[in-house]
């Protein structure tokens, strides 16, 4: 597996797992077994009048095929690759065969073999439907021979072809993430979470970006985004306590009725120097932040709850949006402030809040989640008819 150098999460692991399994999406049928992609997309090309005895091989091969997935799933490789293999003795250009070939392969850490059924594919069914996932497997191998312009390349070809396409994009984003390029890292995350809002790893990836550009409330929407698509694992509880830090706005006593409050360099510039105004500033809402955090240290807030210091710091951020909607321009204003200002809007703050906290293990949330299972049920429903924008280019 490739160790990437940008941060210690499991954002690599998304890749060299997710970005795998995603490639090949199962899908349930009336018997036990589950399918690959390939089978889910299977075209109709077999009905066209073909010679019996051929028929029967290719009939054959196919079955080969679904048992070499059994074997993938299982976490048998090898045992894939030979029924894969097998297939291709019955029927030598058998693209899901290949295609799930190169899978198994890039599994086994054989780069180079992986590429190679990938490129046969290409050859063999320029422009097939099912070509999306063979890209990420292409793409993922070049990375794992450490050649990140041969896997930009590829990914970039598959884009192409595949527009709407989130994990494309998200792997060549991990692959930018690689040569230290977080600006177009960055874009290509905000592409996958477009395309897929439910992609946790995106918004995963997009709030580490942000934290490591100081850019405080777009992290901090991500941070939430992902813990109601991933509450639970260890990714969660990392995310949730990013989350407090990000919360604590940076603020510390320096002595009795004293606290401090960092403000970040260039937070209050509203416009760059030819006048059009800054991207993504959320200047107002951070330094609402800030104070709020300090407030913190008074007295009458000395005995909330973590839950109700969340809830009523949600509320004042959603509040400080709100107010400054209307000049706000880029991606993070137009894609998560709505979610946010919909939420506060049908009062799920609360809802959420706990939601996000239940990483803590804490009695108390653990209590509220048990006895509010209506409230949870509605938020989700809620959050997954929710209409995120259609694209952002």
């Amino acid at each position: 597996m490739l160790s990437y150098t940008y941060h210690p999460d499991k954002v690599t692991d998304d890749k060299h797992l997710e970005g795998k399994a995603r490639c090949r999406k199962p899908a349930h049928t009336v018997g036990p077994q589950w399918l690959g992609l390939w089978w889910k997309m299977m075209p109709l090309l077999f009905l066209l009048p073909c010679h019996p005895v051929f028929g029967q091989q290719k009939e054959a091969a196919e079955k080969l095929v679904m048992e070499g997935v059994e074997y993938h799933d299982k976490g048998d490789y090898e045992g894939a690759i030979r029924k894969y293999d097998q297939a291709l003795q019955l029927d030598k250009d058998n693209m899901y065969a290949l295609a799930e070939k190169a899978m198994s392969l890039l599994m086994l850490k054989k780069y180079q073999e992986a590429i190679d059924c990938c490129e046969r594919v290409f050859g063999l069914y320029q422009g097939h439907k099912a070509l999306e996932g063979v890209y990420i497997t292409c793409g993922t191998a070049y990375d794992g021979l450490l050649n990140p312009g041969k896997a930009l390349a590829t990914y970039d070809a598959g884009i192409r072809l595949f527009p709407s396409s989130h994990m494309l994009y998200f792997n060549k984003g991990i692959t930018l993430i690689s040569l230290n390029n977080t600006v177009e890292a960055a874009h290509c995350f905000e592409q996958s979470a477009a395309r897929n809002p439910s992609h946790a790893s995106s918004h995963n990836a997009i709030a580490r970006i942000c934290l490591g550009q100081k850019t405080k409330i777009p992290s901090l929407m991500a941070l939430g985004r992902f813990l109601v698509l991933e509450p639970q694992g260890v990714r969660a509880t990392q995310n949730l306590e990013l989350l407090r830090l990000l919360m604590n706005a940076n603020t510390e006593e320096t002595g009795t009725n004293k606290v401090s409050i960092e403000i970040t360099e260039g937070l209050l510039a509203k416009n760059n120097p030819d006048g059009t105004p800054v991207e993504n500033n959320f200047a107002m809402t951070e330094l609402m932040l800030g104070i709020m955090a300090a407030i913190d240290h008074d007295k009458k807030f000395k005995k909330e709850t973590e839950a109700e210091r969340l809830v009523r710091k949600f509320e004042t951020i959603c509040t400080s949006l709100s107010e400054a909607q209307g000049e706000g321009v880029g991606f993070y204003w137009d894609y998560y402030v709505p979610y946010y200002l919909e939420m506060k809007e049908k009062g799920l703050i609360e809802t959420f809040v706990h939601i996000i906290l239940l990483p803590s293990g804490q009695s108390d949330v653990k209590k509220w989640i048990k006895s509010h299972e209506k409230e949870i049920e509605e938020f989700y429903d809620w959050s997954s008819a929710f209409q995120w924008p259609a694209s952002f280019e």
